[in-house]
């Protein structure tokens, strides 16, 4: 009986948990590539940061992958995969609009790495001065409801709880997009970006 109970509990939650969850879905235009969707800080939440460090690798004298969102609180492994050194440094970390100070982990031979903790939202253009042509992005977001777009600018969030809130389109080179969406089911949004 007590195992009947448990399973019927365990079965009420899950259906509860999914019931009151969505998604957003819809398109990023006026800008070509991938974008980044995200819903922004939610008032009195916060998110535990992943135990597993996404990895930014330098290969083929690039930064892959091009574009790595991460949650607010994750450590980022920097990765050399190539025969030559590499360095990583961002000259300033934007958020909020507003430019903070940049940081450089130094330079290193293949096959080490360098961790980071990006403890605020925002984001980290990334390059090398050891080879000036690379450059990629780290987008910090403040919670775990986000997307990239693919080449076409088609996202979808999942898993998103019912509620009222801010969502941010971002896209290297152009201006953010912010607007209200209300998750009741499945909700979209789509923003047009410019540069």
């Amino acid at each position: 009986m007590n195992r009947t109970f448990a399973f019927c509990l365990a079965l009420a939650l899950a259906l509860s948990t999914s019931a009151f969850a969505g998604s957003i879905s819809g398109k990023v235009s006026g800008v070509s590539g991938e974008s980044v969707v995200y819903v922004d800080t939610i008032s009195g939440k916060t998110f535990p940061a992943p135990a597993q460090h996404p990895v930014a690798d330098q290969k083929g004298l690039l930064f892959q992958p091009h574009l790595m969102v991460v949650l607010v609180g994750s450590t980022v492994d920097f990765l050399n995969s190539d025969k030559v050194a590499h360095n990583v440094f961002w000259p300033s970390f934007t958020s909020g609009g507003k430019k903070g100070p940049g940081h450089n982990l130094g330079t290193w031979p293949q096959g080490e790495k360098r961790s980071f903790k990006f403890d605020q939202p925002g984001v980290a253009a990334l390059l090398c001065n050891v080879h000036p042509e690379m450059a990629g992005y780290i987008v910090v977001t403040p919670t775990p409801y986000f997307a990239v777009t693919d080449k076409s600018g088609e996202f979808k969030i999942e898993n998103v709880p019912d509620g009222q809130y801010n969502v941010v389109a971002w896209h290297e080179g152009a201006k953010n997009s912010t607007k209200p969406v209300a998750v009741s089911g499945d909700a979209k949004a789509d923003f047009i970006l410019s540069k």
